[in-house]
């Protein structure tokens, strides 16, 4: 007896070190997946530079478990869209990223989404099939899932709009990937992120927005200091927690 339980604290702290854990910390569980807009409306707007500025410090910070922000145990970055619809796109995943510095990040996301090519399509279904196939085949399902979207959220749907295009945004592939998947859309605005929250169709799956006049706050001098190291960034990780990493609660639209 004693000698399987010293077997289990072995293999334990073996598997501790391979990811760079101490016996105390826990193993990380959660899934991100972040999606980049770069259709052309998206692309060309006020918006887009200043979304990939924020995202190489919101990755950066993840990875590091920066401020209390939550480590993740898989990532993926890609684009959402596509030349033609149902278009699936290249997902990089944690390891382009990991022992990157902030500039180093930001560098990789031009890189991957340049602003001299742009998608003809928005396709939100094709990018939420995609993350439904890529946990799947790496078994990750019952982990916490969270979706990072930047855009502007406008479904990009032929003949349909309004109403009708919000409707047709179809969540169903990530319902039963886990108890808790999380969808954050940011960079939107106040019409179109009350249409994700109150009109796309969904059960489980939880729905975050935030307006782009929000978003740009992230680098309010108040918020993000000037000549302090990014590592003690407390304000900017608050913002963060309370504005985009917030703790939804599910709501089932029909």
């Amino acid at each position: 007896m004693r000698l399987v339980f010293l077997t289990v604290i072995c293999l334990s702290f073996v598997s501790c070190n391979k990811l760079g854990l101490s016996s105390g910390d826990q193993v990380p569980r959660l899934v991100m997946f972040v999606g980049a807009d770069i259709s052309g409306s998206f692309l060309k707007s006020k918006n887009f530079e200043d979304s990939l500025d924020f995202t190489a410090h919101y990755l950066h910070a993840h990875l590091n478990g920066l401020g209390g922000l939550e480590k993740p145990h898989a990532l993926f970055v890609g684009s959402i869209g596509g030349d033609k619809p149902n278009e699936p796109k290249t997902l990089f995943p944690i390891e382009t990223f990991e022992n990157e510095s902030v500039d180093g990040i930001r560098k990789k996301l031009t890189k991957i989404f340049p602003k001299t090519k742009s998608n003809p399509f928005t396709d939100y279904n094709a990018f939420f099939k995609q993350i439904a196939s890529t946990v799947k085949s790496r078994k990750l399902v019952l982990k916490p899932i969270s979706v990072v979207m930047i855009s502007d959220g406008k479904p990009d749907v032929p003949g349909s709009r309004g109403e009708k295009g919000f409707r047709s945004i179809d969540l169903k592939p990530l319902e039963l990937l886990s108890r808790s998947v999380t969808v954050r859309l940011l960079y939107t605005d106040a019409v179109v992120g009350m249409g994700w929250q109150t009109k796309v169709p969904r059960q489980r799956v939880k729905v975050w927005t935030q307006d782009a006049a929000v978003m740009r706050g992230w680098k309010d001098p108040k918020t993000f200091r000037r000549g302090i190291a990014f590592s003690n960034q407390e304000r900017f990780f608050d913002w963060v927690q309370n504005n985009v990493d917030f703790n939804v609660r599910a709501q089932s639209v029909n």
